[in-house]
């Protein structure tokens, strides 16, 4: 091999490099972002089921802390 095919064979591999450099980079943003969001689900989800508990606990409230009929 010359010296003008390895340097070409260089020059490309250090395109490739880059490319797969960058490529990482945008996929380690991606899953960050996938978590961030991944936890804000989390969160909302265990905010919600404990509205719904206590929403339910509303509901279903014990007979015996109700205060007596009218007619009584």
């Amino acid at each position: 091999m010359d010296l003008a095919t390895l340097e070409a064979r260089l020059v490309e591999l250090e395109t490739r490099l880059a490319f797969q450099e960058q490529a990482i980079a945008d996929l380690s943003d991606a899953l960050a972002a996938s978590r961030t969001e991944a936890a804000r689900n989390a969160e909302l989800l265990r905010q919600a089921l404990q509205d719904l508990k206590q929403s339910r606990g509303d509901f279903f409230a014990d007979p015996s802390s109700e205060p007596p009929p009218p007619h009584y």
